[in-house]
């Protein structure tokens, strides 16, 4: 072969057939006839496809090494070990890099099977062969398996410890596992490996630029300089050499050289044709133009960096460049492509992720972008950046987690001795101070602050009375303190914390420190246009609304668009009732937005809502319109931000006001439930109104429950206004005495709300109306009507004389008709408690009666078991003096004892049950008399009780008519009430004497009969003679009798008759009768 030609020796003779490399046949099969029909060695066949492949004819190429590889080739040139493993050597690096450049994995799989297929066969022809094992090494490589692949490599090393392509691909494969300091001083000793092979050519260029690379690898400044002394030896050897024009062009890069960079990179481009030598150029010549500020320019060579790859693993720096610039052109959706590209190739890149969760929240994506910083920050948790993002983000939705991601990053950074800066520790201080830990607050804003002149408002070094005597447009103080030499410097990255601090300060109502700091802000920068709201703010809650339109005019005369101060200052017009010039303030506000500002529109729509609402005559056409008006621009906000709490509120409202109580009642409750899972928004508003549309659909114990909570959950109970709501809900639920309470704590909160106290006069005189209309009243409600009518009265007749003095909106006739009315129904109720007082009376008496006879009935019962119980023992004692007298029957006598007392128990336990069932029935029979007095009590008082009437105007004359008759029959009732008490105390008396009598009785009887015992003397014929006495005793014998009526141990059954003595008239000499009987 020679100069370009390959000669082809004819088979069986000494001529050559010449092949000009330059000119090869197109059509591969030509050339393959030639080879095969001159038996060419297999050499000339390699030779002839590598040319193939240098001109880019790769399907030639493949065609001749596939022919060369095939089984009668192998067979013919079996002898030839080295020329077949050439070519399976060349086929399969051949499929290594179609399978390398290859994109969709199908493809790209099949042909590293078709290379590991040639390899193979290649190590079956010799498996010592080291360029076979290089090639395989080169195959793993390019599969990503960088361990298999030095396996590989170190198998050819053993074979041939020299060999050159070994030790490249052995440093190759360390320096990209290279995760430690040394893996990559094993690749640099490859690599010198591999040099000493050339000794004889020190002047190698590839070779000083790839140790110049390794000593740049290090990163230390001793291996920094021998690394570029390398790569501009290499550029003095041969300038035109890419790798060591791009490397330079690096190192002029950071050290800020750009017009060096700019003329090696354009060399660089001129010279090279491969691609990835050609990325590194673009890739330099754009972050060039980057640093400079020249993004359009940037984003073309980044553009033509990526291009030359084929895929981010080869070279994944410029995709990150290119975000980069994407991102600040706000092209976000390519910007997150291009970053997603990088972590793809490194997905724990910590710059990339946090690029990615910033394109998320421009984009929206709220929720990706958090999981988005998370996951940064748990891969880094020392990167205070990705926390204060964090951060940002969640202040909107978690405002406690942001506050302590916020701290977090606070902590790294003072940890790291570097100075906070002042933007986080202003977020720090708003998050505490919209938790309510003003404190924390405050010592935030004065650590975010630092020394100045607002230091002197705080500690008071300032004269106090200077202080406080200016008016919220007046600057003189600070010009004074100028003159007196002090220094008045505002830093303005200081501004919006001051502006906060001051907010604070307003919060806890420290209004005079407040004024002066906005007043400062000012003072320094009289464009701010946020210090003149909060003087106006604060001028209003004053209720200074002149000065409060001053200040809001001189914010308009700074910014005449500015939407805020437009919208206030319609607020303010609508205060002093200027309703055309409130709607047009507002419509310029929110055409100053073009329609986007939701604060506008829906002052319009409230606008619209009031305008229908107004208690002047109005047409029902009208009113419609508004309502409808308003209803449209709360819906327009809701489409423009669904979650506008207050737009739902308002559209709300509009469809109640319609009588669509059901669906507002829904949104009410969904607006009450979002607002409350918020601590940046307050709305006691739609707690009242849910409960109006409780109140509106009758519902008055839920309606009273939800004014009570909005009052205790956001006015502390002292809200005149819900508690006149409240109120308003008892009245209607005719709970009076709850409605009177409620308006009395009204009173107390506005002593001079003159509404509160004629409602509260309705109140009472409502429950007085009705307490006298009940069927049953008691006299202490009676009483209690009677006061309430007389407070009623001098409420009314207060309200009456104020009206000489001031107006408060009442009609002085209205309030004497209504001082007339409880005077009248006072009048009735006189009467009312009379009758109840008698009746009451009564009722005491007959429950003392009732009292008296159960405890007659209780004593008549202990006094007949005691009766029976001494019979009883007057008969065992009998018996026992009778068997005492004889020793032989002992045993009987103990036997006839314990029987007695077993029978007397019995006898007892049943004349117990007796007598608790009878007084039962008793209280039964004495209940049902009571209650039969009661109706027929009611039914004649029924006929005679007063129909008032609570109209003011109507019956007046009707009841006066009754009023004689009804007296009448009062005292027709009062007779015969008297009539019955006088018999039931004539009952009681003749009872007291009956059994003052009867005990007398007793003793004396008793007190004989333990005589005649004592002294042995009983005589049972003395029982007849002793006439009254004898009851005891027969008493006692009819127990015995009782007792034992079914055994009759005694071979008798006594008879004797119980004499009643507790008992009167009828009944008891009936009873003695029956007695006679059985004497006789």
């Amino acid at each position: 072969m020679m100069g370009g030609v390959v000669y082809i020796p004819v088979q069986n003779s000494e001529e050559e057939v010449m092949v000009a490399l330059d000119h090869l046949p197109r059509d591969a099969t030509d050339m393959i006839d030639i080879l095969k029909a001159e038996q060419a060695p297999l050499h000339l066949w390699l030779i002839i496809a590598r040319e193939y492949f240098k001109q880019g004819k790769l399907d030639q190429f493949r065609q001749i090494l596939e022919e060369g590889s095939s089984p009668e080739i192998d067979e013919y040139y079996a002898d030839v070990k080295y020329e077949r493993i050439a070519i399976l050597n060349a086929l399969a690096a051949y499929y290594t890099y179609l399978g390398k450049i290859e994109t969709k994995q199908r493809d790209k799989e099949e042909h590293f099977i078709s290379a590991t297929q040639y390899y193979n066969r290649a190590s079956r022809i010799d498996a010592h062969e080291p360029y076979t094992w290089i090639g395989k090494g080169q195959l793993y490589v390019a599969k990503g398996e960088l361990q298999t692949a030095s396996e590989s490599f170190r198998i050819a090393l053993v074979e041939d410890p020299n060999c050159v392509p070994a030790l490249l691909g052995q440093a190759c494969v360390d320096f990209n596992i290279a995760e430690r300091e040394e893996h990559y001083k094993k690749a640099m000793d490859s690599y010198r490996s591999s040099l000493e092979f050339y000794k004889l050519d020190p002047d190698n260029v590839e070779a000083l630029v790839a140790l110049g690379v390794m000593d740049l690898q290090t990163n230390e400044a001793h291996g920094i300089k021998r690394g570029m002394e390398k790569m501009q030896g290499a550029f003095e050897i041969h300038p035109y050499c890419p790798m060591a024009l791009n490397c330079l062009a690096n190192h002029f890069f950071f050290t800020g050289q750009h017009f060096l960079v700019e003329q090696l990179t354009e060399t660089a481009l001129a010279v090279s044709s491969h691609g990835l030598m050609k990325a590194h150029s673009y890739y330099n010549l754009a972050r060039s133009y980057h640093s400079k500020g020249d993004f359009e320019k940037a984003l073309r060579y980044y553009m033509a960096s990526v291009k030359e790859t084929s895929k981010p693993q080869e070279f994944v720096l410029p995709y990150y460049g290119l975000g980069q610039v994407q991102l600040k052109l706000g092209d976000f959706k390519s910007s997150l492509l291009s970053f997603e590209k990088v972590l793809e190739v490194h997905p724990e890149n910590c710059e990339s992720l946090k690029a990615v969760g910033h394109i998320y929240s421009q984009l929206g994506e709220i929720d990706k972008a958090v999981e988005t910083f998370r996951k940064a920050t748990r891969i880094d948790p020392k990167d205070s950046v990705a926390f204060t993002e964090l951060g940002d983000l969640l202040i909107s939705s978690d405002a406690g987690a942001a506050l302590d991601v916020f701290k977090t990053a606070r902590n790294l950074i003072k940890k790291g001795g570097q100075e906070v800066p002042i933007e986080l520790m202003n977020n720090i201080g708003v998050l505490y101070f919209e938790k309510g830990e003003f404190e924390l607050a405050e010592q935030t804003f004065k650590e975010a602050l630092g020394d100045g002149i607002w230091l002197s408002f705080l500690t008071g070094s300032i004269d106090r009375s200077a202080y406080y005597s200016f008016q919220y447009k007046d600057f003189s103080l600070f010009h004074q303190l100028e003159e007196d030499g002090s220094c008045i410097e505002l830093p303005w990255n200081k501004v919006t914390t001051l502006f906060n601090y001051a907010r604070l300060l307003e919060q806890v109502n420290d209004t005079g420190k407040a004024s002066n700091m906005y007043r400062l802000i000012l003072f320094k920068y009289p464009d701010y246009v946020d210090a003149y709201l909060r003087l106006t703010a604060m001028a209003k809650a004053r209720n200074n609304i002149q000065l409060s339109i001053e200040l809001i005019t001189d914010a308009l005369k700074v910014d005449d668009k500015c939407p805020n101060a437009l919208s206030m200052l319609g607020d303010l017009e609508l205060k002093i009732d200027d309703w055309v010039k409130a709607k047009d303030t507002f419509r310029a506000a929110k055409d100053a937005t073009d329609g986007k500002d939701s604060y506008a529109t829906l002052a319009l729509g409230n606008w619209n809502y009031f305008a229908a609402i107004r208690n002047e005559k109005r047409g029902p056409k009208l009113e419609a319109t508004h309502l409808e008006k308003a209803k449209e621009l709360y819906t327009k906000v809701l489409m423009q931000h669904p979650s506008n709490l207050y737009a739902a509120n308002g559209a709300a409202i509009v469809l109640a006001e319609k009588g669509h109580f059901d669906v507002s009642k829904d949104i009410f409750t969904q607006v009450q439930e979002a607002a409350s899972g918020s601590v940046f928004v307050q709305m006691p508003d739609v707690w009242v109104n849910l409960a109006h549309v409780y109140f509106a659909q009758g519902h008055f114990a839920l309606a009273a429950k939800m004014y009570q909570n909005c009052l205790r959950k956001f006015y502390y109970n002292t809200d005149t206004h819900v508690l006149q709501y409240l109120a308003r809900t008892h009245y209607e639920a005719e709970q009076w005495q709850e409605c009177k309470k409620t308006l009395l704590r009204a009173i107390h909160l506005a002593p001079s709300n003159y509404t509160l106290r004629f409602d509260a006069g309705v109140a009472m005189q409502k429950f007085s109306a009705s307490t006298l209309q009940k069927t049953k009243r008691t006299a202490d409600e009676v009483r209690s009507t009677v006061t309430e009518l007389k407070n009623a009265v001098c409420i009314f007749s207060q309200l009456s004389a104020a009206s000489i003095y001031h107006s408060h909106g009442f009609d002085e006739k209205k309030l004497e008709t209504h001082v007339e009315y409880c005077k009248h129904l006072l009048d009735a109720a006189k009467v009312h408690c009379e009758a109840a007082e008698r009746e009451e009376q009564q009722n005491r008496q007959r429950l003392e009666v009732a009292r008296q006879v159960s405890l007659a009935e209780e004593a008549r019962r202990r006094a007949e078991e005691q009766r029976k119980f001494q019979a009883s023992c007057y008969i065992l004692t009998l018996m026992c003096s009778v068997f005492n007298s004889s020793v032989t029957c002992n045993f009987g006598y103990q036997t006839l004892r314990t029987y007695l007392e077993i029978s007397m128990m019995n006898q007892l336990e049943k004349r117990k049950q007796e007598d608790e069932l009878k007084q039962v029935m008793q209280q039964e029979e004495h209940f049902e008399r009571i209650k039969e007095q009661w109706k027929h009590s009611s039914n004649t008082a029924g006929k005679r009780r007063e129909r008032s009437q609570v109209e003011d105007e109507e019956g007046g004359d009707r009841r006066r008519r009754r009023g004689g008759k009804r007296r009448k029959k009062e005292k027709k009732m009062k007779t015969r009430y008297e009539e019955e008490a006088d018999m039931e105390d004539e009952h009681e008396d003749l009872e007291e004497d009956t059994n003052a009598m009867n005990e007398y009785e007793d003793d004396g009887a008793e007190k004989a009969q333990n005589d005649l015992i004592a002294a042995g003397l009983e005589d049972s014929d003395a029982e007849d003679d002793l006439g009254g006495h004898s009851t005891a005793i027969n008493r006692k014998r009819r127990a015995w009798s009782e007792s034992d009526e079914d055994d009759e141990p005694l071979g008798e059954k006594v008879n004797s008759a119980e004499t009643d003595e507790e008992t009167n008239g009828i009944k008891a000499k009936s009873v003695a009768g029956d007695d006679d009987e059985g004497d006789d």
